[in-house]
């Protein structure tokens, strides 16, 4: 019986290192190296989940923001990441950069991340940066980023561990964003009532200022006026939202010569919330990587 029992512990030991061992390869698969870097040539670009202009669209990207290629060899598109999102474009909107060198930021996506003094595991390692740290990136080396970070450093980031961004601060979703988004949902359905700021009808500026007061958070009672605020921070690109964040739009048509026309929350998933005073009348959810509210953008605001 002791034989046996001695017999099945080894068994058993063997067993856990072979599936932690599957578990380091299943890991080290789902990272993925950058072949290239590009950038996006037309505005509101979208990032589709497969190579089809029938996919699913995962995000928009604005024209001009630095990418890194994780594919080049699909007929008619590339396989992208930006900002912690991968997927699709069509090659017509994107343009491989040649000699390499270029300017843009990139967050660490995990912590203890090496800088090293080449593009190698095997150089020096000079620092380290933590996960959402933010790093100047000046150019891209045989799958890894020349980096200048913080306080100075010049090295290299193997570039699975660095997402690009445009953005060089470093915002992560909060669980204060989530709980925004939370609470805007209990009132999906709620009235539009013009000049309205509480539960029995909200008009747009009117719903994002009761969300926010909520959270300690006092916004003026016009989409305009939380624009100019001067509350949080400003990013202009869909692709930079993070769950919780205002998002304004400005239609010509109705913005009475002012600065926003709408409000709104983003929630995520390229979508906000919002009290609209058209055909669906009320707090309701929409799109924001096409259609009306996707031409109206003017950006957002992170609190």
């Amino acid at each position: 019986m002791t034989h046996f029992a001695g017999k099945m512990t080894r068994v058993l030991l063997l067993s856990a290192i072979t599936v932690l061992l599957l578990a380091g390869f299943a890991a080290a698969a789902e990272s993925e190296q950058a072949v290239a870097v590009g950038a996006t040539t037309g505005s509101s670009l979208r990032l589709r989940e497969e190579p089809s202009t029938s996919a699913s669209i995962v995000t928009t990207l604005d024209k001009g923001v630095a990418v890194a290629v994780l594919d080049n060899s699909i007929d008619g598109w590339y396989r992208i990441a930006y900002n912690g999102k991968t997927g699709y474009v069509s090659a017509d909107y994107l343009v491989i950069d040649q000699d390499n060198i270029f300017t843009t930021y990139g967050r660490a996506n995990g912590d203890g991340i090496n800088v090293r003094s080449g593009p190698s595991t095997e150089s020096e390692v000079l620092a380290s940066v933590n996960s959402g740290t933010i790093v100047t990136v000046n150019g891209f080396e045989d799958g890894w980023y020349d980096v200048t970070c913080k306080y100075g450093t010049e090295g290299y980031i193997r570039s699975d561990f660095l997402d690009l961004t445009a953005s060089n601060t470093a915002t992560t979703t909060s669980a204060t964003g989530n709980s925004i988004v939370e609470t805007a949902k209990q009132f999906l359905g709620t009235h539009y009532v013009y000049g309205g700021a509480s539960p029995s009808g909200f008009d747009c500026s009117g719903f994002t200022m009761y969300i926010y007061k909520q959270f300690g958070y006092s916004l003026p009672h016009t989409a305009t006026g939380q624009w100019q605020s001067g509350i949080g921070t400003r990013v202009y690109s869909i692709s930079e939202l993070q769950p919780g964040d205002l998002v304004l739009f400005n239609d010509p048509s109705r913005n009475a010569g002012k600065a926003c026309s709408h409000v709104g929350i983003y929630i995520g998933n390229g979508q906000h919330i919002h009290s609209s005073s058209s055909r669906s009348n009320g707090v309701i959810i929409s799109d924001l990587t096409s259609g009306y509210y996707n031409t109206y953008f003017v950006g957002g605001i992170h609190v």
